[in-house]
């Protein structure tokens, strides 16, 4: 079809309305489903499009955004506390899997020939990528992405997604080289090294400045083509070096991904890099010779089955060694990320543009890649089947305490019991604690906290733990009734020791008061925190607001007190409160004298 805009907006409507709907409603998912659409009405099925190569070179620019997304995503910050499953287990996946896959193309993809070594060595890292999309979308739709193999596949990924930027920006210099080029490759390496440098500096020192400038100017339209500008004008720069334009909009995203404006230039780029992402792979459907593959189904089939088995069984292994996973689990992450990625694709293709793979071998790997994201969720329907989770499985027994000598013990370590173990650490004091729920012990350990697997509501458990010379507990407990057992066990064994308990509501704060311990409500700091703030924004001097938050402090404290006594009683409780607002407003209004500031903080009066 000739024609140009139009007819390849309605091939691309076509597929996001029809086929990927359809894939996905079979669980095969949305790239499949586009793939398959291009290659339906590519030159080599109904030639709809006669020509794929203008529809793969617009596309391309959905794989620049979507490498400027992960960029801003993968913030040095966040990469530094993910550091040994993302580096440790993801950097062996792809160094293992790599080499397998190399060796096994040397020989098998040379067309009656060794393959090259360089083209040997793209083709295995390339097959080493699994699907981001694909894998993160079934861990969802299945609902392990926080499960133990989830973690660590999304770590995994990560990691295969920072490899996927060196090899992206390595294959025109591999293909310089071995097509014998008369540019020195000492000659490309200074360039590149000059390209990066002057992207890394420019985005450090002006790239912050220029936003926001623009964002002072309150008009959406023009962050966005800012944002724009910044993702093609960093590609096209790297273009320039003889880069992949990828790695130029990767630099640019991990430089401001710390900055203020992450969230909304992730919200102008995303819908562009959704559509022409989708575009991407359509066109890399359209280049797919289905007569070929016709031709060479065995070979396909048989590159299939190897590309699955060589990754399952590289994952299998350091899922039960490096992540220490039970057997169920692992097998759920080999088949979660034996697959394929879309990373091979725009590597193959990179590959054959410049002379490391022949059209043939980049069709053929392809077909290798996609089907393999086609059998994928088959194949995670059959390791559920063969290795179902059992509700008899035996519950891991609790971790054996040591008794220490701790001065303190924390019971549940979520966010509210990690603050106070962090403060208690900074100041040496010793102190154990304890979570009932195994998969936060397993996670905060990853971060090198000391925490025991255990039931803190356990009197022998508390007992070995050193709680006979803990001067203070603390109850961090999230559930409501937990938190009361837990509170009326120390009470009964411990009388002496003090008890700080977190309370989820005034209620809650009363039940626990009525059993004498001390009570912090979860939101109560924090919101009387903010209010200062915001009185101290509006206007009001910085000491009269301290005076103003210690006063509420002090009031609110006597108000819970007196409520206590009349928890039983709701209209009371109800005239009570009323009682209390009006005493706090005029408290407020006396403090104020003149009355000005009294009206900013005055509550609605009944």
């Amino acid at each position: 079809m000739s024609g140009g805009g139009l007819e390849l907006a309605l091939v691309f409507l076509l597929a996001a309305v029809i086929a990927v709907p359809v894939f996905k409603r079979f669980g095969l998912g949305a790239v499949l489903g586009y793939l398959a659409a291009g290659a339906l009405l590519g030159p080599h099925a109904l030639r709809v499009i006669g020509d794929a190569e203008p529809v793969l070179a617009a596309s391309e620019i959905g794989v620049v955004m979507m490498l400027f997304v992960i960029g801003l995503e993968l913030s040095l910050p966040r990469l530094k506390v993910m550091r040994r499953p993302i580096f440790g287990v993801g950097g062996l996946q792809v160094v293992l899997s790599g080499i397998v896959l190399a060796v096994l193309a040397h020989f098998a993809l040379g067309d009656g020939q060794t393959l090259g070594w360089k083209a040997a060595v793209v083709v295995g890292l390339g097959l080493a990528l699994s699907s981001t999309a694909v894998g993160l979308q079934l861990l969802a739709e299945r609902k392990e992405l926080t499960a133990e193999h989830g973690r660590l596949a999304f770590a995994i990924l990560l990691f295969q997604d920072l490899a996927a930027i060196p090899l992206l920006a390595a294959i025109p210099l591999l293909g310089a080289h071995a097509a014998g080029t008369d540019g020195s490759i000492a000659l490309a390496i200074i360039k590149a090294i000059a390209a990066i440098t002057a992207l890394i500096l420019g985005g450090r020192y002006l790239l912050r400045h220029v936003f926001r400038v623009i964002a002072r100017t309150r008009m959406p339209e023009v962050f966005t083509a800012a944002a724009l500008l910044v993702v093609l004008g960093s590609a096209w720069l790297m273009q320039l070096a003889g880069l992949s334009a990828g790695l130029g909009a990767f630099l640019a995203g991990v430089l401001l991904a710390e900055s203020e404006f992450r969230h909304e230039l992730e919200s102008q780029i995303q819908p562009f890099e959704g559509l022409l992402l989708g575009l991407f792979f359509m066109a890399v459907g359209m280049s797919i010779d289905l007569q070929l593959i016709v031709a060479e189904l065995g070979t396909i089939i048989c590159g299939v089955l190897v590309l699955l088995a060589v990754k399952f069984a590289v994952l299998t292994l350091l899922g039960l060694r490096a992540g220490r996973l039970q057997l169920r689990s692992t097998l759920l992450l080999g088949g979660t990320l034996a697959l394929g990625g879309e990373f091979a694709f725009v590597v193959f293709g990179e590959a054959a543009k410049v002379g490391l793979l022949d059209p043939s071998q980049r069709d053929r790997l392809t077909a290798i890649v996609g089907l393999s994201m086609a059998v994928t969720p088959l194949l995670l329907l059959l390791i559920s089947k063969l290795a179902p989770a059992s509700g008899q499985t035996k519950a891991r027994d609790f971790d054996e305490m040591h008794d220490e000598h701790p001065h303190v013990l924390i019971a549940g370590f979520g966010r509210f019991g990690q603050i106070v173990a962090r403060l208690l650490s900074a100041h040496r004091i010793p102190f154990i604690a304890i979570d009932p729920d195994v998969e936060q012990v397993d996670f905060v350990r990853r971060f090198g906290n000391q925490i025991y697997y255990g039931d803190p509501t356990r009197p022998d458990l508390l007992r070995a733990a050193g709680a006979a010379r803990v001067r203070v507990f603390v109850v961090a407990i999230d559930g409501v009734e937990a938190s009361l057992e837990m509170t009326r066990l120390l009470r009964q064994h411990y009388p002496d020791a003090q008890v700080f308990a977190r309370a989820r509501d005034r209620r809650h704060a009363w039940q626990l008061m009525d059993m004498g311990a001390k009570v912090f409500r979860e939101l109560f700091g924090s919101s009387v925190e903010m209010g200062r703030e915001v009185l101290v924004a509006l206007g009001v001097a910085r000491e009269q607001a301290d005076a103003r938050v210690r006063h509420f402090r002090v009031h609110d404290a006597k108000l819970l007190e007196a409520q206590r006594q009349m928890q039983d009683d709701e209209d009371a409780l109800l005239q009570s409160t009323k009682d209390a607002r009006r005493e706090l407003a005029e408290l407020f209004e006396a403090d104020a004298g003149e009355g000005q500031l009294g009206r900013i903080v005055d509550p609605p009066r009944e």
